[in-house]
C-alpha cells in the first residue's frame, strides 16, 4: 500500500538563501505516520581523546550512506551531526531503516570497536510528548540539497535513544551495510583567516521560537560577513595528497568483509589515478577534475539547522570575539545553550554516488573534535 505522504519531502521547495531558514515559517511539518531514525557513537568523547575523530565522523556519515543506498537514492530528510546522524522516513521505509541501523550497529562494533546506538521513534510519539518535527530543504548548489530540522523532535528522539528507549538491536554477527560511495580521500583544509570554529547553538525551554529565530538570524548574518560566509573549504576544493591520509580507514569502510590489505592496495591505485587527474587537470571521459573540485566546495554541508544551529566556520579573531559576546549575552538571558570548539583545520567526509554527476555529498566538521567537542562544551 502506498503511503499517503511518501512524497512529502520531495514536494518541499528548495531554498537557496541560508539566511531565510532562520524563519520558522519556511519549515513544513513531517506527517504523523513517519518515523525518525537517530544514531550516535557511545562515549565519542573517549574516542576523540584517542585521536579517532576521523573514524567517529566516518561512522556517523555511514548512517546516512547506508540509508541512501538502502532507499535506492530516493530523497529523504537527513542531517549529519559529527558523531552521529538523524533522518526521517515514511512508514513504508520503516523496516528498511530498522534493518540498516541494525546492520550498522553490528558493523561499527566489529570493524572499529566503536559502539553505536540507534533508535526509531514514531513522529506521532514525539508529538504526544509536546515536541514537533518540521523540515526544510536547503540547496547550497544546483547539485545537492540538505534537510534542515526544527521543532525539537529530533533532539527529543536523541534523548530517548540515550535513555534506552525505542532501541534498534544489532544485527547478527558479520552483517555488512551497503556503504558504496562513502569515502574520505581529501586532506584537511587549514584555516585561511584565523581558526576553524565549530559552533553548536540550541534554544532553552525559556526561549520562544521567535527568540531563537532572531538570535539565529543575527548569528548567520554575522557569519555572512566573513569571506565566503565563513566557508571552511577552499573554492577549488580541499587539498589532495598521495597516498591519501586516511586510506586505511577508507579500506575498512569499503572492504565489505573482504581482505583489508587487498582493499588498501586497490584504493591506493585508484587514488593515484585520481591524484594525477587533479594534478594535471586532464579530463577522463566525462570526468572533468576542475569542475568536480569546484562542486565539492559548493556542495559542502558546513552549516545547518538541526533543532538548533550548527556551523563550521573559517573565522578571523575579531569576528570570533564578536560571536562569543553575542552568544554569551543570549545565554545570560536564559535563551540559549551553546558550545564552541576552535581548531586549525576542517575535515570532510564524502558520499559520492557517481563522480560523473554533481550530486556528491560532502559533510564538513572541525578536524580535532568539531561538533562533538562543541556539544561537550555546551554541557559544561
Amino acid at each position: 500500500m502506498k503511503d499517503l505522504h511518501s512524497d512529502f519531502y520531495e514536494s518541499l521547495p528548495l531554498w537557496r538563501d541560508f539566511t531565510l531558514l532562520s524563519d520558522p515559517a519556511q519549515f513544513a511539518s513531517v506527517p504523523d505516520d513517519w518515523v525518525v531514525g537517530v544514531a550516535d557513537i557511545v562515549d565519542s568523547t573517549t574516542q576523540i581523546a584517542r585521536g579517532r575523530y576521523k573514524t567517529v565522523n566516518m561512522v556517523g556519515a555511514a548512517v546516512i550512506s547506508a540509508m541512501i543506498n538502502a532507499l535506492e537514492n530516493k530523497p529523504f530528510p537527513y542531517v549529519f551531526g559529527g558523531d552521529g546522524a538523524g533522518f526521517a522516513v515514511p512508514p513504508s521505509a520503516a523496516d528498511i531503516a530498522a534493518g540498516a541501523l541494525a546492520t550498522l550497529r553490528r558493523w561499527a562494533e566489529e570493524e572499529f570497536e566503536m559502539p553505536l546506538r540507534a533508535a526509531l521513534v514514531p513522529v506521532a510519539e514525539l508529538r504526544k510528548a509536546g515536541k514537533d518535527l518540521r523540515v526544510a530543504r536547503y540547496a547550497p548548489s544546483t547539485g545537492v540539497d540538505y534537510a534542515m530540522f526544527a521543532g525539537g523532535g529530533l533532539a527529543w528522539a536523541e534523548a530517548q535513544m540515550k535513555s534506552g528507549h525505542y532501541s534498534v538491536e544489532p544485527a547478527a554477527p558479520n552483517a555488512q551495510p551497503n556503504l558504496e560511495g562513502l569515502s574520505c580521500r581529501w586532506s584537511n583544509s587549514p584555516a585561511q583567516h584565523g581558526q576553524i570554529v565549530s559552533v553548536v547553538v540550541q534554544p532553552t525551554a525559556q526561549a520562544t521560537e521567535r527568540d531563537f529565530a532572531d538570535l539565529a538570524q543575527s548569528v548567520v548574518t554575522m557569519a555572512a560577513e566573513l569571506d565566503r560566509s565563513g566557508h571552511p573549504v577552499p573554492e577549488n576544493g580541499p587539498p589532495m595528497t598521495w597516498p591519501p591520509p586516511d586510506v586505511g580507514l577508507d579500506a575498512h569502510v569499503s572492504r565489505a568483509g573482504g581482505n583489508l590489505f587487498a582493499q588498501k592496495l586497490k584504493l591506493l591505485g585508484q587514488n593515484l589515478l585520481i591524484a594525477l587527474l587533479f594534478l594535471t587537470g586532464k579530463r577522463l571521459g566525462q570526468f572533468e577534475p576542475g569542475h568536480y573540485r569546484r562542486m565539492v566546495s559548493q556542495n559542502a554541508d558546513y552549516r545547518k539547522f538541526d533543532d538548533g544551529l550548527k556551523m563550521t566556520l573559517d573565522c578571523d579573531p575579531a569576528t570570533l570575539d564578536r560571536l562569543q559576546r553575542m552568544l554569551d549575552e543570549a545565554r545570560g538571558r536564559g535563551k540559549i545553550r551553546y558550545g564552541l570548539h576552535v581548531q586549525d583545520e576542517a575535515m570532510m567526509t564524502c558520499f559520492v554516488p557517481s563522480a560523473m554527476r554533481d550530486d556528491h555529498v560532502h559533510f564538513v566538521d572541525g578536524a580535532s573534535g568539531g561538533y562533538a567537542k562543541a556539544s561537550e562544551a555546551m554541557r559544561v
